[in-house]
């Protein structure tokens, strides 16, 4: 993040705007890191979430992984443990 990460939830917050842009107001609400479905009836919540996780998936969001790593841990079915690559430094410190 350009000046660090005191801008990330407008950044966040302007990405996730002009993504939704063409649903906003309509059955899209973003803030911060919220989104926001709503709808009339469950038919077309179905539709409007099928919607919104189609635009997700486009734009790089990934659903159910069996692992992420996440600040410096990769976090899985088996548990937490130190994602080795932001150690290798350390490790091989002569």
């Amino acid at each position: 993040m350009p000046f660090g990460l005191t801008n990330a939830p407008a950044a966040f917050m302007d990405l996730m705007n002009r993504v939704f842009q063409p649903y906003l107001d309509q059955f899209v609400m973003v803030f911060i890191d919220d989104i926001l479905v709503y709808s009339k009836t469950k038919e077309e919540h179905n539709e409007h979430l099928r919607v919104v996780l189609q635009i997700l998936r486009e734009n790089k969001c990934e659903y159910w992984l069996g692992e992420v790593t996440f600040l410096g841990h990769v976090v899985s079915t088996e548990g937490i443990r130190v994602y080795l690559r932001k150690i290798e430094a350390v490790l091989d410190w002569k």
